[in-house]
């Protein structure tokens, strides 16, 4: 996808780019459906190439008819400075940017966009798959499964489609458990030591000060914790966040 409806102005001419560590770039801007490019003029060009997903926010500062100046704070942690000159110019391209970096869903995105030009020798979607390698979680006859309630992506958008939970949880209460859980991430099987123990990843509950519970939760809890067996709950917050989080509005069960 060109994403041609949000990109106003596609090339700006005279633009100055100011990054760390790097000279002043005077050259020429180009906004593409997925990247920022500033090439230089120069005889020994240099150029800036930016994923669109990569800025974090974007600062203008105006400067009347003349400009003005454009602040990418990146997720990377750098602070790039974009000079632009003429109103009209400043503006297309500091709204054409916002819009850009705002395309969150997944299938939009680079990756999915990207054609290579050459011929691919591998198929990468197939260089990974969950049930060969989960098969040296997952036994025949044991206590956990792969469950595919997050295959859409809808549970829990930052989980892949595939994860390995206790077998007797059904899908259902992943779900109500996703509701209970920061970030919708529902306690998933990480790691399992030959010796049987095993590691869980999950988000922090979302309890709050009446002491709100989830008994899907807390049953899945159980299944992995057996009368004979002893496990710890470890909580990577400083005290202070998870005394806040208590008083934060408990997220009500919804079906998906």
């Amino acid at each position: 996808m060109e994403f041609a409806e949000l990109i106003r102005i596609s090339r700006c001419d005279r633009v100055m780019l100011h990054r760390p560590h790097h000279p002043v770039l005077d050259g020429t801007l180009c906004i593409t459906g997925h990247h920022l490019i500033v090439s230089s003029r120069d005889k020994e060009p240099q150029e800036l190439w930016l994923l669109h997903s990569n800025i974090d926010t974007v600062e203008r500062r105006q400067q009347g008819m003349t400009g003005g100046t454009l602040w990418l704070k990146c997720k990377d942690l750098r602070i790039l400075q974009l000079d632009v000159i003429g109103a009209d110019q400043f503006a297309k391209v500091a709204d054409t940017l916002e819009d850009l970096i705002r395309v969150e869903e997944p299938l939009l995105q680079y990756p999915f966009f990207y054609r290579a030009m050459y011929q691919i020798l591998e198929d990468g979607w197939t260089a990974f798959m969950p049930e060969s390698e989960f098969s040296r979680l997952v036994q025949p006859g044991d206590d956990w499964r792969i469950s595919y309630v997050n295959k859409d992506y809808k549970v829990c958008p930052s989980y892949p489609s595939a994860v390995v939970v206790p077998k007797n949880i059904e899908d259902n209460d992943l779900i109500a458990i996703a509701n209970f859980r920061q970030a919708s991430r529902f306690p998933v099987l990480a790691y399992r030591h030959e010796g049987t123990a095993v590691l869980l990843r999950s988000g922090q509950p979302l309890i709050t000060a009446n002491g709100k519970r989830c008994k899907e939760d807390e049953r899945l809890l159980n299944s992995v914790l057996a009368r004979d067996k002893r496990g710890y709950i470890i909580d990577t917050r400083t005290q202070n966040l998870a005394q806040s989080a208590k008083v934060r509005a408990f997220i009500p069960f919804k079906t998906l």
